[in-house]
């Protein structure tokens, strides 16, 4: 399962990007999803530093195995998840 965020609606709503961020990620733990994308759209640049910026943020960070950009769409984040622990995360060194 894949879901899917578009963050163009709400681009210049800080709190929204937040909430929206953490829902998606919510969602993916609660569904077992593989993969979020995530599309702050091109820009100048500055929505995707942030949402790079969320997804760094060391209680948010454990939730997820590792986050992609997209080598062909810069517009575009992948956020991978593994469901084979609680946090989603496999411990260190395996």
């Amino acid at each position: 399962m894949k879901l899917k965020l578009d963050l163009h609606d709400i681009f210049n709503k800080g709190h929204e990007i937040d909430r929206a961020l953490r829902n998606i990620i919510d969602e993916a733990i609660q569904k077992k999803a593989a993969t979020v994308e995530i599309i702050p759209g091109k820009g100048s640049g500055a929505l995707k530093k942030k949402v790079l910026r969320f997804l760094d943020q060391r209680d948010i960070k454990q939730l997820y195995h590792r986050v992609e950009k997209d080598g062909d769409n810069w517009g575009r984040l992948f956020v991978h998840f593994r469901h084979d622990t609680p946090t989603g995360r496999r411990g260190r060194g395996r």
